[in-house]
């Protein structure tokens, strides 16, 4: 990466200094974490790893007492009452039978190790992933160093989530999308284990006229979701579909506090709205965004298409927490790949910065100060990735191109 490629704003010194930074400080995060938590709890006393808790008590259930089991609420409280004394509620496992496949050897180990090989096996996917997009655009210190630093990176690990599983998915289905369709729809059509994130996809691979990767990519979550029911039978799927009700009534209800989640729905919720105000808002937020994204993708390569999707899942869903913005280095790689190849463009630049610090920001500023900035800062994305492919050539940089 060099100065003269990057401009003066991305100069390379300093962009690895501020990463050195963030990186340090995620450091510093995780090991505050771990120095004040005590048998394995947290200094609020929550497990460490908060909601792997559920993909492993779910898994265990699973093991122990048949699938639809794992869908059962009050067998999955009485688990997790009995591993950590959790008396005030539990954690439900609200995804659908393909994710419970996955997850479903971390059952067998205990808590901890399952935990550590869950974050291990997902984040060094999610770094491959972003690698191969990046194509040595930066160097492998330097990419890492970002990777760390990001801090939907520490947000995942801290409640051990599965940001990393999606993140590697819309990278490597991006990087195959034009070259082997057809892996590119095996690949993403994996992201039915969390199914509202992928609301953007058939929509751009339609849009840009890539039937054949549109063809596989519901092809092969068709085939993921009959191998589940295979696997477990009808009766998990129905125990599924009934827990869904419950995870409707999350944001009708406000059981999910609203300023822990990044839509448009959640933030209508935090400046006050009613609920059936924030559907509305929601609802011509998903329409818009749809209708963008689907006109710039005419003209889009595969990878830009693919980073469509991914920052206008956020835009277009009702339900995402800050922890899912990891999905958000998937576009961010694309415009960092792009500025340093052929000059950066305006408003990239500050898409850039106020993207890599939004899942830092996000949480605190909507709770403390009912500030919810997550659409504004993912709308200027959204905005900066559809310049770079619509062409347009009012400052540095003159390619088409957004990754190629």
């Amino acid at each position: 990466m060099s100065g003269e490629a990057t401009g003066r704003f991305f100069h390379e010194g300093r962009v690895r200094a501020w990463l050195t930074i963030a990186a340090t400080v995620a450091g510093v995060g995780l090991a505050a974490l771990f120095a004040t938590s005590h048998d394995g709890r947290d200094a609020f006393g929550h497990p460490l790893g908060t909601d792997f808790v559920s993909f492993w008590t779910a898994a265990r259930v699973a093991i122990a007492d048949g699938a639809a089991a794992a869908w059962d609420g009050a067998r999955l409280q009485a688990e997790q009452t009995t591993t950590w004394g959790i008396d005030d509620g539990f954690v439900a496992f609200f995804y659908p039978p393909p994710f419970l496949a996955v997850v479903l050897p971390l059952g067998l180990l205990g808590y901890f190790p399952a935990l550590a090989v869950w974050l291990a096996t997902t984040g060094s996917l999610a770094f491959a992933g972003l690698a191969t997009l990046a194509r040595g655009a930066l160097d492998r210190r330097t990419a890492l160093l970002a990777f760390v630093g990001f801090p939907a990176t520490l947000a995942t690990i801290g409640h051990g989530q599965n940001a990393f599983l999606s993140t590697a998915l819309f990278a490597f289905g991006a990087r195959a999308v034009d070259e082997r369709p057809i892996l590119a729809g095996a690949i993403l059509g994996g992201l039915v284990f969390k199914p509202q994130l992928a609301i953007g996809l058939p929509v751009v691979l339609a849009a840009s006229g890539r039937w054949r990767a549109f063809v596989a990519t519901g092809g092969f979550a068709l085939f993921y979701c009959v191998l589940a029911w295979a696997a477990f039978g009808e009766p998990a799927w129905s125990a599924f579909l009934e827990m869904s009700k419950v995870a409707r009534a999350t944001l009708d209800l406000g059981l999910v506090e609203p300023g822990k989640m990044v839509s448009v729905f959640a933030a209508a919720r935090v400046l006050g709205g009613s609920t059936d105000i924030a559907w509305g808002a929601q609802a011509a937020a998903s329409v818009a965004t749809l209708a963008t994204i689907a006109f710039t993708a005419r003209r889009a390569s595969g990878e830009a298409a693919v980073a469509l999707a991914a920052v206008g899942t956020f835009l277009a869903a009702p339900f995402a927490l800050d922890y899912d913005l990891m999905i958000l280095a998937v576009p961010m790689v694309g415009l960092a790949h792009a500025g340093i190849a052929s000059g950066f463009r305006r408003l990239e630049t500050g898409a850039l910065v106020a993207g890599f610090a939004l899942p830092m920001l996000a949480r605190p500023l909507a709770l403390s100060a009912h500030l919810p900035i997550a659409p504004l800062v993912m709308a200027l994305v959204l905005v900066a990735v559809a310049r770079r492919e619509g062409g347009g050539r009012d400052a540095a940089g003159s390619g088409d191109v957004f990754l190629g």
